[in-house]
C-alpha cells in the first residue's frame, strides 16, 4: 500500500500556507518536479531491482493463477482462497508496483491527481483486500484441522464464493470511500495547497482514520489470525500424539492437513511482518506531526510490496503440486486438454 511522500513539503506549506481561496503556487515549485539528487548508477539499480521484483510478483502468481485455474484435481475450496490471494498479488504487481517505482526513483508523480487517487485507491484496496483473504484461509484450515467431520458440511463453495464477495466488496468500497471523498485528510493543516501545488501524489491520514485504517484493516484481522493458527497449531499437537492409531488414509490426511497448515501459517506470518511497520507507521504519523522521512516511508512501503513478491516463491518451496504444475507449465503442456486431470499430489507430498 503506498504511503504518500510529501510529509515534509506538507510541514512547509503549513508554515506558508495563506488563507486566500486561489493559491498561488509559484513559491512552491508551481506543480514542477524536484532535481533528482541520485546519480544515474543509484537509479539504474534501483530499477533494475524493484522491476526484478515486479517480474517475479507478476508471472510468480500468474503461474498460480493458471495451476488452480487449469488442473481439476486443484478445485478445493482452499485453492480457491489461494487462486483469489493470487489474482489480488497479480494485480498488485501488475497495476500498482510499476507506478509506484517510478514515483519513488524519479522523486515526481507525473500522472496527474485523478490518476493518482485511482492508484492509491486499488493500492489501499488491495492491501487489505490480502489481508482478508488470509483470515478466509486461516478459517478454512480451522475447520479442517479442528473440525474435520464438519469440514465438507461447513466450507462449501458457495460458502467460499461469499467469502470472496465480502474480500472484495468491503476493502474496495472503503478504500474508494475514503481516498476520493478525502475525508482522511479532513483537518490537516496545508493540505489543499498541498493538493493544489505539489508535485507528489498528496493521499494523507489523519488521526482518526490513520487509527481506523489500522485497526480495522490490519490489527484486528491480524490479531484474529494469529489467535486461530495458535488453535490450529494446538489442535495439531493433539492430533500428534493420536497419528499412530489411524489408519494409513487417515494419517495420510492429517499430515497434509498439518503441512498445509503451517504452511499458510508462514504466508500470514510473512505477510504481517512485510505490512506491519508501514501500517503501524500510519497509525504513528499524524501523531507525530508527519514528521516521518520520506525516505523512510518509501522504504517500508515496498517492504509490503515485497510480501507479495515472496507469496509464489514460499508455495513454490513448500507446495510439490506447484513445481509439478509450474513445469507442466513452462513445458507447454497444459495446451492438451487431458493434462487437466493430471495427478499433481502424487509420490511423498503426504510426508
Amino acid at each position: 500500500m503506498a504511503v504518500s511522500s510529501e510529509q515534509h513539503e506538507l510541514s512547509y506549506f503549513k508554515r506558508t500556507q495563506t488563507k486566500k481561496e486561489t493559491f498561488n503556487c509559484s513559491e512552491y515549485g508551481n506543480r514542477s518536479c524536484p532535481e533528482n539528487e541520485r546519480s544515474l548508477g543509484v537509479r539504474v539499480a534501483m530499477y533494475s531491482f524493484m522491476a526484478g521484483s515486479i517480474f517475479i510478483t507478476i508471472f510468480g502468481n500468474l503461474a498460480i493463477i493458471i495451476s488452480i485455474s487449469y488442473f481439476k484435481q486443484l478445485h478445493t475450496p482452499t485453492n480457491f482462497l489461494i487462486l483469489s490471494m493470487a489474482i489480488t498479488d497479480f494485480l498488485l504487481g501488475f497495476t500498482i508496483m510499476p507506478y509506484s517505482m517510478i514515483r519513488l526513483v524519479e522523486n515526481c508523480w507525473y500522472f496527474g491527481l485523478t490518476f493518482c487517487k485511482i492508484h492509491y485507491s486499488f493500492d489501499l484496496m488491495l492491501s487489505i483486500t490480502s489481508i482478508f483473504h488470509l483470515c478466509s484461509v486461516a478459517i478454512d484450515r480451522f475447520y479442517a484441522i479442528c473440525y474435520p467431520l464438519r469440514y465438507s458440511t461447513k466450507i462449501t463453495i458457495p460458502v467460499i464464493k461469499r467469502l470472496l464477495l465480502l474480500c472484495w466488496l468491503v476493502p474496495g468500497a472503503f478504500a474508494f470511500g475514503v481516498v476520493f471523498s478525502e475525508t482522511s485528510a479532513d483537518g490537516i493543516e496545508g493540505y489543499d495547497i498541498l493538493v493544489a501545488c505539489s508535485s507528489s501524489c498528496p493521499v494523507m491520514f489523519n488521526k482518526l482514520w490513520g487509527t481506523t485504517l489500522f485497526m480495522a484493516g490490519f490489527f484486528t484481522p491480524g490479531s484474529m489470525m494469529v489467535g486461530i493458527y495458535g488453535k490450529i497449531f494446538a489442535v495439531s499437537r493433539k492430533h500428534a500424539h493420536a497419528i499412530n492409531n489411524l489408519r494409513e488414509n487417515q494419517n495420510n490426511q492429517v499430515k497434509k492437513d498439518k503441512k498445509a497448515a503451517k504452511t499458510l501459517g508462514i504466508v500470514m506470518g510473512v505477510f504481517l511482518l512485510c505490512w506491519f511497520p508501514c501500517f503501524f507507521t500510519i497509525l504513528l504519523d499524524p501523531f507525530l506531526n508527519f514528521s516521518t522521512p520520506v525516505v523512510l516511508f518509501d522504504a517500508l512501503t515496498w517492504f509490503g510490496y515485497f510480501n507479495s513478491t515472496c507469496n509464489p516463491l514460499i508455495y513454490g518451496f513448500f507446495y510439490p503440486w506447484f513445481r509439478r504444475a509450474l513445469k507442466y507449465i513452462l513445458l507447454g503442456k497444459i495446451f492438451s486438454s487431458h493434462f487437466r486431470t493430471t495427478n499433481l499430489c502424487m509420490q511423498k507430498e503426504s510426508e
